[in-house]
């Protein structure tokens, strides 16, 4: 067994690709929570929603593109975004599914806001999603997730037929030290390292 060690200003992540093949049995629950598509939405109320989402986790890999280069994903017809409500219409979740591969869905983002965790409403979601994703032709339904996820995500998936088929490593700069991501987001991940943000003179 051999350590290797990770630079300061950088994470790690031990990511994990899963697929199924065939449709499922899918049961949605019932949830007081509500699903609605989003279509054509700015490239600053997607970055909204996905900071909302993504931030507790570290999502930031849509937060690099810009304009041009985001709508061009999510205004695609074969990009279909979801947005989550609760009970008072707050958002609180979304779900993007990527047909863009002829045959295949890729669940690129799916998530709920911290404060839904533990509640059940992730199977719900999880559920919601792949009655979407497995339609008329698509013969692979594929996911990918990390150990900076959610503990519970890895589990969510296998448990609904989800089988992994292959792991990496991934190493990249702390989106909380490039400004991409505030400070205090995802509290529970260290911080090595110091900000490469310039700050104007005070």
């Amino acid at each position: 067994m051999s350590y290797s060690p990770v630079a300061d200003g950088e994470l790690a992540a031990v990511v994990t690709f899963l697929e199924m093949r065939a449709r499922p049995d899918i049961s949605v629950p019932a949830s007081p929570l509500k699903l609605r598509r989003l279509t054509n939405p700015t490239p600053d109320d997607y970055r909204a929603l996905f900071r909302l989402v993504g931030g507790p986790w570290l999502w930031f890999s849509r937060l690099l593109l810009d304009d041009k280069a985001l709508s061009a994903i999510i205004h695609d017809p074969k990009v279909e975004l979801f947005l989550v409500s609760d009970e008072a219409g707050e958002d609180v979740g979304m779900i993007e599914l990527d047909f863009r591969v002829a045959g295949e869905c890729e669940l690129a983002f799916i998530g709920l806001v911290p404060d839904l965790a533990g509640k059940g409403h992730g199977r719900w979601l999880l559920a919601e999603a792949l009655d979407r994703a497995w339609r008329p032709a698509i013969t692979r339904v594929h996911v990918h997730t990390c150990t900076l996820d959610h503990q519970a995500a890895l589990a969510a998936y296998t448990r609904a037929g989800f089988v992994p088929v292959g792991r990496a490593v991934e190493t990249f700069p702390d989106p909380r030290l490039t400004g991409i991501l505030p400070k205090d987001s995802a509290p529970q991940v260290p911080i090595f390292g110091a900000s490469t943000v310039s700050r104007p003179d005070s």
